[in-house]
């Protein structure tokens, strides 16, 4: 009778805290750039590769709650109360994108310029905290094989994964986009760059 009450109280206990499943950690990638491996120049989005930019631009306004109704809550009520919570997730402001892309890698670090307007930077095996106005993230980013790939893990566990590689002539960049929340993908875009 005992073992058996302290079987269901191990069971009941396990299963309560699988429910609190901790956020997921961001695992930091290698800081060793690959032998002959740069990716800098000038680049520029191909023709077959703009409608990226849209599906992107589109992923941004519904993550931002664009395609819900605007709903007037009366003055009376407590502040609380009117605001509107999106199903969106905050990793998107910290995705940029651009049809022109300027690509400086040093011996530590990748600088990417998106539009001549915009610019990031990644030091290679980084693992830090960031943060875009009052939205705070956890970003790793470095190399894996000959892809450089940035993680991005908002505070509600959506993640934004960028990886850069070049084509085996060098002539062509791809870089992929992809957000995941909840074990499901909400944007995944390939875009294809020339050399300019």
């Amino acid at each position: 009778m005992i073992n058996r009450l302290f079987l269901i109280l191990v069971v009941g206990c396990f299963t309560i805290l699988s429910g609190c499943s901790a956020r997921e950690e961001l695992i930091a990638k290698s800081a060793d750039v690959p032998p002959g491996m740069d990716l800098s120049g000038q680049w520029r989005l191909r023709v077959d590769s703009m409608d990226s930019v849209e599906r992107i631009g589109e992923a941004e306004r519904e993550a931002a709650g664009g395609k819900e109704n605007i709903l007037l809550v009366p003055e009376r009520q407590p502040q609380r109360s009117r605001q509107q919570s999106s199903a969106g997730t905050f990793v998107h402001v910290f995705l940029e994108t651009g049809t022109s892309l300027k690509v400086t890698q040093t011996l530590h670090a990748l600088f990417i310029s998106f539009d001549r307007a915009i610019v990031e930077e990644y030091r290679f095996g980084e693992k830090r905290e960031i943060s875009v106005g009052p939205v705070m993230a956890d970003r790793v980013s470095g190399w894996e094989g000959e892809s450089y790939v940035i993680e991005t893990l908002d505070k509600d566990g959506a993640k934004l994964v960028e990886t850069y590689r070049l084509s085996e002539d060098g002539r062509k960049m791809f870089r992929t986009i992809s957000i995941i929340q909840n074990g499901k993908s909400q944007l995944d875009v390939e875009q294809v760059f020339d050399g300019i």
